[in-house]
């Protein structure tokens, strides 16, 4: 079925970019090490031009009756003047994702903005060198500086912070790569990140990146989490955050 997911968005790509399709590419789980029972379909997408409003809309809506069956689905789209030659941060066309499903599904497509965590995508699109459909990312994407990848990940953090309750085993998880990506300069998965992170972490701290983990691989259900401890391991990981800033 991921498969299928893949070609439903190739095809959706296909039809609204037309000839100014440069290739779309991998990024996220799929490239680090595989897709988890949890992982988002994370595809990026490079045109040669700029998208008009309703290009953006059409995206959208066809992108609503593809995601969730099953994998929920991420799209960004970037046009190629905006990252080659490379400058931090560029400006993306469109970024899809079910966290803003509400508001798309009452028209709200947000127009071109800056978009830091492109550094991210780039640079792990970059590690597989494959894409989905086009040129290879190499052929694409200039190499992205360490110090904008990281910059982009210290920069997300207060947003992370902010989704902690709602969203509590993604946030704890995203902090715990984050932390292990500045310390070793490698991104890797969530799952590989919270190994790492759990030998280097006070025993008190354990639990719940082994509970987010476990959850994040299909071993246990997600279920209510102590918000009081689910902070303090927030707190701690962002003040070694902060230390390696």
């Amino acid at each position: 079925m991921t498969v299928e997911q893949l070609d439903a968005v190739t095809d959706v790509l296909r039809d609204v970019l037309g000839a100014s399709l440069v290739g779309a590419y991998l990024h996220g789980s799929s490239v680090l090490g595989g897709l988890r029972p949890r992982s988002d379909l994370d595809v990026l997408a490079v045109g040669s031009r700029h998208l008009a409003h309703g290009e953006k809309r059409e995206l959208v809506d066809r992108l609503l009756t593809i995601s969730l069956r099953p994998r929920p689905i991420e799209l960004t789209v970037v046009s190629e003047q905006e990252i080659r030659p490379w400058r931090y941060p560029p400006n993306i066309e469109l970024q899809y994702g079910d966290w803003l499903r509400a508001e798309l599904e009452r028209g709200e497509v947000e127009p071109s903005n800056p978009a830091p965590d492109l550094a991210i995508l780039i640079s792990i699109a970059l590690q597989s060198d494959a894409a989905l459909m086009g040129s290879p990312p190499s052929e694409v994407f200039d190499p992205v500086p360490w110090a904008d990848v990281a910059n982009a990940m210290i920069r997300g953090t207060p947003g992370l912070l902010d989704d902690l309750e709602s969203d509590t085993r993604n946030v704890l998880l995203t902090l715990v790569r984050i932390w292990c990506s500045l310390s070793t300069g490698e991104i890797r998965t969530k799952d590989a990140a919270a190994e790492w992170a759990l030998p280097r972490l006070p025993p008190p701290q354990r639990s719940a990146v082994e509970r987010a983990r476990a959850i994040y691989l299909g071993e246990q259900e997600e279920d209510t989490w102590d918000v009081v401890s689910a902070r303090r391991l927030a707190e701690h990981l962002v003040v070694e955050i902060e230390r390696l800033r």
